[in-house]
């Protein structure tokens, strides 16, 4: 059988024979994170039956159910049950490795992660003698290190060195190796906030830590020889199988690298002893699940399109979701094709509003528990639930509730704290076709008085009337849409329905007559936003040159994630020989810390080298660069990373900022796990301070240097006064802080020979 968790509820499926079972059969309540004992006699999961998750213990059938009681509640993850059933290992919301005696009820802490990290990778494994627990945890560098906690003696011993990142640590069947994956070029890569850490890639490697000085490599040289056998007393008891020894003297040293070539690997999966299983991303998201052979040191696919996968405790099966579907996998298999597919045809009786008060004391416990400071911001939170509460009981649609929660979170105070999603009833929307034009009424007609056509060196960009050997202009009438004549009496949108992404046939003519009329095949667009974004960009961009005589760069950063560090590289060296810029990053959604960008404004020139070539214009080193005065647009709906990033620009003192304040939203989100419905909500998990120790940004956003507000009678006339008042400001830089090329010097006289040479 697999357990699964669905909805805040356990069921247990059969592998082939049975039916399936709901264990908790409790529709006002979250059960998370269920798992077998290692005898399968038992199941543990966590409950928030108390009105705080515990730790309950069951039968395999759900019943006899016993509580743990976890000191300071908190949010629990991912446990794992020790092989002689003792002992439950698992993380809570603040990083720590929590043990719980499953006879003792008792639960301690064993260590802490070094800093908070969307990534979880501090789950704890049990050794095969269960003594030890292994997992990865950072260090003060950021890079991860591979520990081992011992749980009798609670002695703590740093496995690998700090040199390499190493993750997912597993034990070999016989507990003599732990083994991990490693990167040794992870570099930029552990800035995970940072957008330096975009481009660089980094891989893993495979490798096995030998624990006891004794043990040797997997794969020593070998030599065919006769051997004599000697018959060997059998010294091996059931107390001392498996039994783990460390020797902490020379440990750093006994990590051998094994034979896999190296690639973004993401963990791994104990296998049957000489055995491991070695998750890879793939590009399309999804993972390629090796298997791996130690003593043969070959890999092999056990299976392509893996999204989730674990293996059972004495390391025979493996449960795995492979596209849609579930399966369970002999581990001795050499592929998942032979695994028993699960029939998921699960049922369970839901009670909405007994959800409905699990979800929002779930969100009141959120913000209580992972929000980035502990006092919730000053707000008096028992009695804030207390006012709040009553209100659930009035929630008559899933939609109330996200409203009512919603008014909870506002009580923080706090940028940043999203509520979305959950068990709303489907839409079926209707695609709509769109032409990427713009209509006006004309004689009873519509004519299209602007055509969109997606600028250039964009081919992700599908513009319908755009192409080349498209014979429609603009100022032409839109006559009729796939044979249906169209007047202004109709909403061309319903001649457009269904047809995204499908040829369709428009006549259109210079005149409202049909004679002369051109009938044209086009693809209508399900969307006009990149079409006409694209479009404001490059007019903005052509007004700047244009204005400033070409002296002036323009380049827009609509976020601080990946489209923002395409369109900051695409528009800022493209254009790195003028001789300002103009930074716009108005309505900019945040994402990352800009580090990148500002890093690449903030570079001076150190020196030159010559190109003796044409008239000789030398080159900058560093080559990529502006080093001309430099001027930033902002404004109220900039936010997040575009809060931060005129934040570092002021700082580094590059330019001045035009515009108006920011939005002031510089909290970071990660790691609130997802209500029972699958609804969310965001408690903050980061905040920013300044380096003068004071919360900063947060609540206040950056203000201008020079406030230009975008009033409507200007922008009703295609003026945006902030645009303007930066090319006025960059002009007026640029009288005084030019930057000129030095031109080359006359060439060295390095030839040299001893005084008196001549005579010889």
């Amino acid at each position: 059988r697999a357990l699964f968790e669905y909805r805040g509820e356990i069921f247990s499926v059969p592998k082939e024979n049975g039916s399936p079972r709901n264990l908790s059969k409790s529709p006002s309540t979250a059960e998370r994170y269920p798992i077998w004992s290692p005898k399968g006699d038992k199941i543990a999961w966590f409950s928030d039956s108390s009105g705080d998750y515990q730790l309950v213990i069951s039968d395999q059938f759900g019943k006899k159910l016993k509580t743990i009681t976890i000191p300071n509640p908190s949010f629990y993850f991912i446990p794992d049950w020790s092989p002689d059933g003792k002992y439950l290992a698992f993380t809570d919301t603040h990083y720590n490795i929590l043990v719980a005696g499953v006879e003792s009820n008792t639960v301690v802490k064993v260590d802490t992660d070094r800093y908070a990290h969307p990534n979880r990778t501090m789950n704890p494994v049990w050794s095969p003698d269960s003594k030890w627990v292994t997992y990865s945890k950072q260090q003060n560098s950021h890079f991860k290190s591979i520990y081992a906690h011992n749980v009798y003696t609670k002695q703590t011993l740093q496995i690998t060195d700090p040199l390499a990142d190493a993750i997912s640590p597993v034990w070999s069947q016989d507990g003599k190796f732990i083994y991990t994956l490693a990167s040794t070029d992870y570099g930029l890569t552990s800035g995970w906030l940072d957008m330096s850490s975009y481009d660089p890639n980094s891989s893993r490697s495979l490798y096995a830590i030998a624990l006891d000085k004794e043990t040797h490599a997997p794969k020593l040289p070998r030599t065919d020889e006769e051997e004599l056998e000697e018959k060997k007393e059998d010294t091996n008891t059931s107390s001392e199988e498996n039994k783990v020894v460390i020797d902490s003297l020379g440990l750093w040293d006994r990590v051998i690298p094994l034979v896999l070539e190296p690639r973004e690997y993401s963990g791994l999966l104990a296998g049957p002893n000489g055995t491991l299983f070695v998750a890879e991303i793939r590009e399309e998201g999804s993972i390629r699940l090796h298997k791996y052979d130690i003593e043969k040191a070959e890999a092999s696919v056990f299976t392509d399109e893996l999204y989730n996968a674990v293996i059972d405790a004495n390391r025979k099966n493996l449960l795995m979701r492979i596209g849609n579907q579930w399966k369970i996998a002999s581990s001795s298999s050499s592929s998942a094709k032979d695994g028993t597919t699960l029939d998921m045809n699960l049922s369970m009786q839901v009670d909405p509003k007994g959800e409905y008060k699990q979800i929002f004391l779930e969100t009141w416990r959120y913000m209580r528990d992972f929000l980035y400071v502990d006092n919730v911001h000053g707000a008096p939170w028992e009695t804030i639930y207390a006012w709040y509460s009553p209100w659930v009981k009035d929630v008559r649609h899933r939609t109330d509730l996200n409203y009512l929660v919603d008014i909870l979170s506002g009580e923080v105070a706090v940028g940043h704290s999203y509520v979305y999603g959950g068990d709303t009833p489907n839409i079926n929307r209707v695609s709509v076709g769109l032409l990427g034009v713009d209509l006006i009424v004309d004689k009873n007609h519509y004519r299209i008085s602007k055509i969109y056509k997606g600028e250039r060196w964009n081919p992700n960009l599908k513009a319908p009337l755009g192409l080349p050997g498209i014979d429609v202009n603009e100022n032409d009438f839109l006559i009729s849409i796939n044979g249906n004549p169209l007047t202004a009496e109709i909403n061309p949108y319903e001649l457009l329905e269904n047809t995204a992404g499908k040829t369709i046939q428009i006549e259109v003519n210079s005149t409202t007559s049909k004679t002369g009329a051109r009938i044209v095949n086009i693809i209508p667009v399900s969307s006009e936003q990149s079409l006409r974004t694209i479009d404001w960009v490059e007019s903005n961009r052509r007004r700047v040159d244009e204005r400033s005589n070409g002296q002036l760069a323009y380049v827009y950063i609509p976020n601080t994630s990946q489209n923002g560090f395409t369109s900051f590289n695409r528009y800022y060296f493209s254009q790195q020989d003028k001789k300002g810029v103009i930074i716009d990053e108005r309505n900019n959604g945040g994402g990352s810390a800009a580090d990148y960008m500002i890093d690449v404004m903030a570079r001076t020139p150190i020196g030159y080298f010559n190109s003796k070539a044409n008239d000789k214009r030398p080159w900058t080193t560093p080559i990529a660069g502006n080093f001309g005065p430099k001027v930033m647009l902002i404004n109220e709906r900039a936010g997040s990373g575009g809060d931060l990033l005129p934040y570092m620009f002021k700082l580094k003192k590059l330019g001045p900022l035009i515009g108006t304040r920011t939005w002031g939203g510089l909290v970071g989100t990660w790691d609130t796990p997802p209500f029972i419905d699958g609804g969310r909500m965001v408690a903050p998990r980061g905040g920013f301070f300044d380096l003068d120790g004071n919360w900063a940004v947060e609540g206040e956003g950056v203000s201008p240097d020079i406030e230009v507000i975008q009033d409507p009678a200007s922008t009703f006339k295609n003026i945006d006064p902030q645009l303007e008042a930066g090319i006025n400001e960059g002009l007026r830089l640029l009288e005084n802080n030019q930057f000129n090329l030095m031109p080359e010097p006359t060439a060295p006289l390095r030839w040299k020979r001893p005084e008196g040479w001549q005579k010889n």
